[in-house]
């Protein structure tokens, strides 16, 4: 019997998530609990998804059902930096829909979340998500989860023959999957296939419920959101990558060691970088650009400060698959400790399945514009021109 790769509801309960989604809320709770936010999906592609309007209401109406159950918590009460006030208001936590506005405007499919960025922040990844399960259970309806599953044979097979048994042995790769895979048993199945049978090391997932339910390690630290939302809440701008990176240092004293560089370019995070940062901070994630480049950036900042780059580790996480992120690890190997975080390619891979190219961001924070100037162009996103022109000019970014 053939099993499809859709289930009865696109996101399964509140862990449904990724963990950095978990981890800035609660800091969020402990330092900015009345701010003010707004967000706005944007489809990069531009395609046409007004057809699947009714479905995503329902679908995205069944996230106020969810709520945290006794194992669930249970299991994040187990996780070092998850504290007890936090987990008493996931309890609580509920989805409220007054909070997200959709429909169609000016021909395309518009979704603005508007409100506390407490209760706000979660909607992310179950939204996008069930964007892309909806989109591809309406064009892809006879996909089965036996072809997702060959196709990552496929991949271990690729991995198996061209990579050393000493390479197999020191390549991590996580999950990073959840917002744009093909559904959740796709996900699901990767993660299940991944713990039993990938031939190097499968480290993780980023997905909280999966890592629940395989046992795994749940990873992530930090998104983009928490220092663009900065950007209206430090003292001055110029200071913002700064206030965004002492607070977190802060709330997590040395826990959740990964920061993300890209929020204003990897030149202008690493003048703020300094040898504090440096050496507070486990390491670094790349998420646009040209990963070796950013990487040497890394290297060489580190060096700069005098702190060995083999006391760090590069986490990559932009559009990999395994031939990328083999040729990443040779690249660096013996220089700086790397991981790998692997989305699309791995949970929206079958043949003849289009992924979707999806993202819902921060627009504004406390009423006033907040910006994300990547180190690819086509990932810079404001609504706002003037503000990125004077971003980019407080930050020399040209």
């Amino acid at each position: 019997m053939t099993e499809s790769v859709f289930a009865d509801r696109t996101v399964q309960n509140l862990l449904d998530t990724d963990l950095y989604k978990l981890s800035m809320m609660q800091a969020v709770l402990h330092n900015y609990p009345n701010v003010e936010v707004e967000w706005e999906f944007r489809c990069r592609n531009a395609e046409d998804l007004r057809p699947y309007l009714g479905e995503l209401r329902k679908e995205i109406e069944r996230l106020c059902e969810l709520s945290l159950g006794d194992e669930q918590l249970q299991f994040l009460e187990r996780i070092s930096f998850m504290k007890p006030d936090f987990l008493r208001f996931l309890g609580l936590f509920r989805f409220n829909l007054r909070y997200l506005h959709m429909g169609i405007e000016d021909d395309q499919l518009f979704i603005r979340l508007k409100g506390p960025w407490l209760h706000v922040i979660l909607f992310e990844v179950p939204v996008l998500a069930t964007v892309s399960e909806v989109r591809n259970r309406a064009r892809y309806p006879d996909v089965q989860v036996s072809q997702a599953r060959e196709q990552l044979y496929r991949k271990f097979d690729w991995l198996a023959a061209n990579a050393t048994g000493e390479e197999l042995s020191e390549l991590q790769i996580a999950d990073f999957g959840t917002r744009r895979r093909l559904s959740y048993k796709v996900q699901e199945e990767v993660v299940r296939v991944m713990k039993a049978d990938f031939p190097a090391r499968f480290v993780g997932t980023s997905n909280v419920h999966l890592a629940q339910k395989f046992d795994l390690k749940p990873l992530g630290t930090m998104a983009h959101e928490w220092i663009m939302a900065h950007q209206q809440l430090g003292p001055r701008l110029i200071d913002s990558q700064i206030a965004a990176l002492d607070c977190w240092v802060r709330e997590y004293r040395g826990l959740l060691g990964i920061a993300l560089t890209d929020c204003i370019t990897m030149d202008a995070f690493i003048s703020d970088f300094d040898l504090y940062f440096a050496k507070l901070f486990d390491g670094l994630r790349h998420d646009s650009g040209d990963p070796i480049v950013w990487a040497e950036k890394a290297i060489g900042h580190y060096q700069k400060l005098g702190i060995d780059p083999m006391t760090k580790t590069l986490v990559f996480s932009d559009g990999l698959s395994l031939p990328k992120s083999l040729s990443i690890f040779r690249a660096l190997r013996g220089r700086i400790n790397v991981s790998f975080g692997i989305g699309t390619n791995l949970t929206c891979d079958v043949p003849g399945v289009e992924p979707m190219s999806i993202v819902l961001k921060m627009t504004d924070c406390n009423g006033q514009p907040v910006a994300k100037i990547s180190d690819e162009a086509a990932k810079t996103q404001c609504r706002d021109e003037n503000f990125v022109a004077y971003l980019r000019h407080v930050f020399k970014v040209k």
